[in-house]
């Protein structure tokens, strides 16, 4: 996965645990540590959401009529 990402071949992973929830919290519990530790998965965030986290605008609220 290192050696992907860094090469530019993939910008992203989807995890897809074959039991849940605890195939999910192996993952966390064991492969996440160290992704952080290489740097290449953040320790912290900057907002509540991934909008926030990428510095997106909210879209403006629509109403629907009925």
């Amino acid at each position: 996965m290192r050696d992907w990402f860094e090469a530019g071949a993939a910008d992203g992973f989807n995890v897809m645990a074959p039991v849940l929830p605890s195939g999910l919290e192996l993952f966390v519990e064991t492969v996440l540590p160290i992704l952080q530790d290489w740097d290449l998965v953040s320790r912290s965030w900057s907002g509540r959401t991934l909008r926030d986290h990428y510095g997106l605008p909210r879209p403006a609220a629509t109403r629907r009529s009925a």
